[in-house]
């Protein structure tokens, strides 16, 4: 059933400013709020189970204090050969991230999850994971090192921000969904929205 947007409580369950505007793209009132979870890998967890867990934990902690709303959560995980790439924090950590991903394909598991937490709710959980496939292009030390003074991705799974200068160190991007490497897979979420009855069009 359609629903008035207006009515609807849209929560986003994250304190990222990549997911609030790309959010924002959809024209929704919405609020961002950060969820309290342990973001620590479980050890025997595959890469994209980690993101799943992540995802719908980031949603249900929300959910567990704020009822009557819908809420999205997401997370993403960076692997290499088989093994999960987490965010930097520095930049001695992101220029050795960069020199062992040049020349390599990165694959980025953009989990996604849209908790239907109102009393009525009859699709209460959706949960999705994207891939996106990332090709490095394989630099000089002195480029990569060049392009983390400028900006500083520390934050950032994978030491690059696609969205801005980090689209220079990358060959090629395969994914359904474009926006998935940022961090929000608005293809997906726009069709779990439609599930619980939001629209984006006036008619």
């Amino acid at each position: 059933m359609q629903i008035n947007n207006a009515d609807v409580r849209l929560i986003l369950a994250s304190s990222s400013v990549y997911r609030r505007e790309l959010l924002g793209r959809l024209q929704l009132p919405f609020e961002s709020i950060a969820p309290e979870i342990d973001e620590t890998p479980h050890l025997s967890e595959s890469p994209d189970e980690t993101a799943l867990r992540l995802a719908q934990q980031k949603a249900e902690a929300i959910a567990a204090t704020h009822g009557d709303a819908i809420i999205i959560g997401s997370d993403q995980v960076a692997t290499l050969f088989g093994l999960q790439i987490g965010k930097p924090g520095n930049h001695a950590s992101a220029l050795g991230q960069l020199q062992t991903m040049r020349g390599h394909e990165v694959t980025f598991h953009s989990a996604l999850c849209v908790l239907d937490n109102r009393q009525d709710a009859k699709n209460r959980l959706q949960i999705q994971n994207i891939k996106t496939l990332v090709k490095m292009r394989n630099l000089s030390d002195a480029e990569l090192n060049a392009y983390l003074h400028i900006e500083q991705p520390y934050d950032c799974a994978g030491s690059a921000k696609n969205e801005g200068l980090g689209i220079a160190i990358i060959e090629s991007i395969k994914s359904d969904d474009p926006t998935a490497l940022t961090g929000l897979p608005l293809i997906a979420l726009t069709g779990m929205l439609r599930n619980v009855g939001m629209r984006f069009f006036k008619l």
